[in-house]
């Protein structure tokens, strides 16, 4: 009964601008991880109209003088939630909006934050690789919402990191950093050096099977970099833990690693690439959601990345 209602709610729609917008998530809540951090937790399910895009976990940080979104969310609609959420939290206004990398369920939410003196701040490598795949991005979102995508336009950054880069709330400063080709080739760190909170995006999972879209090795040379980090509290890009860092890296890298080490054996034995998806990595199975829809790509990818070395 509660799903059929919260579909009801989010069809609903609301004029604004002469655009159709679907209405905000009924259900949408932000929780408090540290102080002045806002997390709101995603689903691990598929885009589908029932959640409109709320896939991630986003939210944001406040300062004393303003405020900074760490991922705007998969749709307008969920853009708008957030937006929302920030309003019934404090009265400072946006002046910052993080994009951790550019899968779609990180950066549709933006076009709720557009306006005068907000920075759209984005690593050096994300406009190039959105723009190679801004159509069938658009195309899958209107596949998969119908109307309800209506709104959810692309954002291109105002501001890239190539390294890193400061930003000042007010009595809070966020340090952002780029790496190097790992989840994808523009991930984006966000750390709170005030109360130890580090951001990672899709640099971590939990719960959802991670996603090799950038370089295997490259993904954990990063998280043994991170792992080295003095971290007090940190949110994945989906998921939920309560393990303490850096043992919230351990289920993902042991991932990666399996991939890197049967992929090895499988090109060692001469198998093709058919064959390798076929085998490579099925023991993971039971432990990870979204299994079926992402790890046979990570597969690919890894077979890919390996072949010729």
């Amino acid at each position: 009964m509660l799903s059929r209602v919260r579909s009801i709610a989010i069809l609903m729609w609301a004029w604004v601008s002469g655009v159709a917008v679907a209405a905000p998530l009924d259900d949408f809540a932000v929780e408090p991880v540290a102080p002045g951090h806002y997390v709101h937790f995603g689903s691990l399910d598929e885009r589908t109209p029932a959640n409109v895009g709320d896939q991630a976990n986003i939210g944001f940080v406040v300062g004393e003088q303003c405020v900074a979104v760490i991922d705007p969310g998969g749709s307008l609609a969920v853009g708008k939630a957030l937006a929302a959420s920030i309003r019934r939290t404090t009265d400072k206004p946006v002046c910052f909006v993080v994009i951790t990398h550019f899968h779609p369920d990180h950066f549709f939410g933006a076009a709720a934050f557009v306006a005068p003196g907000v920075q759209i701040i984005t690593h050096d490598g994300y406009r190039r690789a959105l723009n190679q795949r801004a159509r069938p991005y658009l195309n899958a979102l209107q596949r998969d919402l119908g109307d309800l995508a209506r709104g959810s336009d692309i954002v291109q950054p105002t501001v890239t990191v190539k390294a890193s880069h400061t930003i000042d709330l007010g009595g809070r400063i966020l340090r952002l950093e780029a790496w190097p080709v790992a989840h994808t080739d523009n991930d984006l760190t966000v750390f709170d050096e005030s109360t130890g909170t580090l951001w990672l995006g899709d640099l971590l999972f939990h719960q959802h099977t991670p996603v090799v879209d950038g370089s295997v090795l490259g993904f954990i040379k990063v998280l043994d970099t991170l792992a080295a980090r003095p971290v007090s509290r940190y949110i994945p890009g989906h998921g939920r833990t309560t393990l303490p860092w850096p043992d919230g890296l351990a289920q993902e890298r042991a991932y990666l690693q399996l991939l890197v080490r049967e992929t090895r054996a499988a090109l060692k034995a001469r198998k093709g690439i058919e064959e390798a998806v076929d085998s490579v990595g099925q023991s993971e199975a039971s432990q990870w959601s979204n299994f079926e829809s992402f790890h046979r790509r990570n597969v690919t990818a890894t077979y890919t990345e390996l072949e010729w070395e």
